[in-house]
């Protein structure tokens, strides 16, 4: 148990939260949210000893093993599964000890050690660690490659795989999708679940949050506050808090009538009806959280690109790839206004490449690119937050785009990204990932492109600034690509998906949830012999995954209701819990409502615990069907 009184934390004159008294439980799963700067790192901190507090009091029980992920990585020899291995601390010093009492001869403490080893699985650590590291997208060569040799996002996947190597209590996890592609994502996602231990978990990934965490304690307006329930409690939670502050109601409803849109163009075509339930689950969220997002500090949109010519881009016979490695053959996509598709795939298919050859920052080995003479790109990529300019001003960046333009409404416009006052004027060099990648968000959308090309545009941005990018998208009027780890974002902002892989792009016939299956397929047919695959051909193989993904649909949909339900009694459970603890009921002539409400908690109590049992038997059957 983590007990926080009446705690406040300061960096320097500013406070980040004061007056904040909440207590996490063994075994609760704990997302953790607010503004970038609002202070959940912080609390990480002092969760390490790496901070104190300046008031208040915070306890924990001894002997808690904490990992965590470390924000740097030595450029050491040592191979890369070696280093992961390095993260289950006990098993190494076991391994030092059994050593120490071979070399001396010593036949007790040698037969003690391996006892202790073979308690705490010590002679299948290689084998743990190499699912981890495979889930996380390494190869099995790339297993004994040293650690100097991976570039800094490679080696902040081997972090994390350490730190879930070691067999914690209370594992802290500080935004641990950012450097992970969408498989590893759900790798990710379904391994947390699963954690025995405390999870607290700081993220800005919305599904991520919903389907791992039971608890979010969110930072904001100098406070921390606990909720019962995911994210999506949380904000129907917040939104009634923010009910009276209701002013965005026409951005909610622009949304809503994008993706009832779609749905009502699409839901009677066979080849769409699964992307049009997911729109209507996507649309379901949407109306019950919009209101949660009124006092977001963002607010900006596309304006209309005007000509639209049709097609923008034309790619034809085009194989992709560096020098003589092609890793995309004879690729085909011709790209119309309005136009919105969402680029899946493995780790490695090659759909950066593809992004790059689109926006002609990259040349294709063969084949013919073909643009449209008024064709405008708005490419964003990882590393165009390197090309801005360090020691100059947001401000300035966007006077070089507009020389025309004056001071205030270049102002007004960097406002709506949350460039606010002398903000404006700061030179970029000490500017967080965040605030980066939103000026060069800002930049994009101030040339006002009739094309984006989309390359994980939301990775350091905040839940707020997601949202914010997710409703003007909605709202452009040209076409878009887009590859992304946010699921949430590809279900809002898409309408056709394209799967790359195995050298090819071609169209995907399903929706984020038949992706998960393909996933599970594709895993489960890399790790059949060669002679078990020979014995299937390609046709019958994709006829058996077309099954498979048929068979498993309705143990999703029973999961997803068994999600649901779930999470409309803790709903329920938590609205009398506040009910029981007003001190009114308890008097005389409230006696009758209190009876009431007694009863319906017993009954919600029982409910809620066989609902959780049902979720975990549905769980198991999805498990055992994959």
């Amino acid at each position: 148990m983590l007990n926080f009184k009446n705690i406040a934390l300061r960096r320097g004159a500013r406070v980040l939260f004061a007056n904040s008294t909440f207590t996490i439980h063994k075994g609760q799963k704990v997302g953790f949210t607010g503004a970038n700067g609002a202070g959940k790192s912080s609390l990480f901190a002092l969760l390490r000893h790496e901070l104190h507090l300046d008031e208040g009091e915070f306890t924990r029980p001894p002997q808690l093993e904490i990992a965590h992920v470390a924000q740097e990585t030595p450029a050491v020899a040592c191979s890369a599964i070696d280093y992961v291995i390095d993260g289950d601390a006990e098993l190494r010093r076991l391994q030092q000890q059994t050593l120490q009492a071979e070399h001396a001869h010593d036949g007790m403490k040698i037969a003690e050690c391996h006892a202790k080893l073979e308690t705490i699985d010590g002679y299948t650590a290689n084998a743990r660690a190499s699912r981890l590291m495979n889930g996380l997208g390494f190869t099995a060569d790339q297993e004994q490659h040293p650690v100097s040799s991976f570039s800094g996002g490679w080696r902040m996947r081997l972090n994390l795989a350490q730190a879930l190597m070691c067999r914690s209590d209370l594992l802290l996890l500080d935004e641990p999708t950012n450097h992970l592609d969408l498989d590893a994502v759900i790798w990710l996602q379904d391994w947390l679940c699963k954690y025995p231990g405390t999870l607290l978990l700081i993220s800005h990934d919305r599904d991520f949050l919903d389907t791992i965490t039971d608890h979010i304690v969110h930072i904001e307006q100098g406070k921390a506050e606990i909720y019962t329930g995911n994210y999506s409690a949380f904000e129907r939670m917040r939104a009634e808090k923010l009910a009276q502050q209701q002013v965005a109601y026409q951005k909610q409803q622009r949304e809503i009538a994008h993706i009832q849109s779609f749905v009502t163009r699409f839901k009677a075509q066979a080849t769409k009806a699964r992307q049009a339930q997911s729109r209507i689950k996507a649309l379901e969220r949407m109306e019950l959280i919009a209101m949660a997002h009124v006092d977001s500090p963002f607010d900006f949109s596309f304006v209309n690109p005007g000509r639209m010519p049709n097609p923008l881009l034309i790619l034809e016979k085009a194989d992709i790839g560096y020098e003589t490695k092609v890793v995309i053959k004879q690729a085909n996509l011709r790209i119309a206004p309005g136009d919105r598709i969402g680029l899946l795939g493995p780790n490695g298919a090659g759909k950066s490449s593809l992004i790059k050859v689109l926006a002609g920052d990259m040349t294709a080995l063969s084949g013919t690119r073909q643009e449209a003479e008024t064709l405008k790109i708005g490419y964003f990529a990882q590393h165009q937050l390197e090309q801005l300019r360090l020691d100059e001003s947001p401000l300035w960046h966007l006077q070089q785009l507009d020389k025309q333009a004056t001071e205030k409404d270049l102002r007004n416009f960097l406002g709506g990204f949350d460039f606010q006052g002398d903000k404006v004027l700061d030179v970029v060099k000490p500017f967080s990932g965040g605030e980066k990648a939103r000026l060069v968000l800002a930049l994009l959308v101030y040339q006002n492109p009739n094309l984006l090309l989309l390359d994980e545009p939301t990775n350091h941005l905040d839940l707020e600034m997601r949202h914010a990018l997710s409703v003007a998208l909605q709202d452009y009027q040209g076409a878009i690509v887009v590859v992304s780890h946010d699921r949430h974002l590809l279900r809002s902002v898409t309408d056709q998906l394209l799967l790359v892989a195995g050298g090819k792009v071609q169209t995907f016939d399903g929706d984020l949830d038949d992706y998960r299956v393909w996933l599970s397929d594709q895993k489960k047919t890399d790790d059949k012999t060669p002679d078990d695959v020979s014995n299937v051909s390609r046709k019958d193989q994709r006829k058996l995954d077309a099954e498979r993904r048929q068979r498993i649909k309705p143990l999703l949909d029973a999961l997803k209701k068994a999600e649901q339900t779930v999470e409309k009694l803790h709903q329920e459970q938590r609205q009398l819990e506040l009910q029981l603890a007003e001190p009114a009921i308890y008097e005389e002539s409230e006696k009758a409502q209190l009876k009431k409400l007694m009863e319906r908690k017993i009954v919600v109590d029982k409910a809620l615990s066989e609902a959780e049992a049902a979720w975990l038997e549905a769980e198991e059957y999805v498990e055992s069907a994959q």
